[in-house]
């Protein structure tokens, strides 16, 4: 293993970090709906839990209401249990073969609570991205010590290691504050 494949693991390990954070992000409900809200959300369909994505087709009604059409008659019971057990909070209201999901206002208190919940998750990928970057630094000292590399290059990739945390960790804090800035909106 060379520096140069130590460094484009690490920066492809710190990517898919980035975006599990964003998928983490995509569950944190704020104010408005978005069908995403959702997707955690397993409907029992003959036996096996599935997606509710993969039973009904989820869409936005209007920026408060999310709507749910189930693609076979007798789902709508079933997902509608679903999605009030879940613990988004949500309360589905039925109509004919479609469910209505509105959003309901959140509290001043809740979304404090949501702030905190996003800080924490950031917290998280951060920790991950650097140990990453131990990992990547403990590779480069093992071949460092194997008398694979010099000196030189051993602090060269340590500094390019820092930079990509601290430029990787950057973008974490912005998605936080634009997240936290999203959930405070009222």
């Amino acid at each position: 293993m060379t520096i140069a494949d130590i460094r484009k693991t690490a920066e492809q390990k710190m990517a898919k970090t980035i975006e599990a954070f964003k998928n983490e992000l995509q569950k944190v409900r704020t104010g408005r709906a978005h069908p995403g809200l959702l997707d955690q959300i397993h409907v029992e369909y003959y036996g096996s839990m599935l997606p509710l994505s993969q039973v009904a087709n989820v869409s936005l009604l209007d920026a408060r209401t999310i709507s749910v059409q189930p693609w076979e008659k007798g789902m709508g019971a079933k997902i509608e249990k679903a999605i009030r057990e879940s613990d988004l909070g949500l309360n589905p209201s039925s109509q004919g073969d479609l469910l209505r999901v509105p959003m309901p206002a959140l509290t001043e208190e809740r979304r404090k609570e949501l702030t905190k919940v996003v800080r924490h998750a950031g917290e998280d990928a951060k920790v991950a991205v650097r140990n990453l970057r131990r990992d990547a630094n403990e590779h480069a000292k093992k071949l460092l010590k194997d008398k694979a590399i010099t000196e030189d290059d051993e602090r060269r990739s340590l500094d390019e290691m820092q930079k990509l945390t601290d430029r990787t960790i950057a973008e974490l804090d912005k998605l936080v504050a634009s997240k936290e800035a999203e959930i405070l909106a009222v």
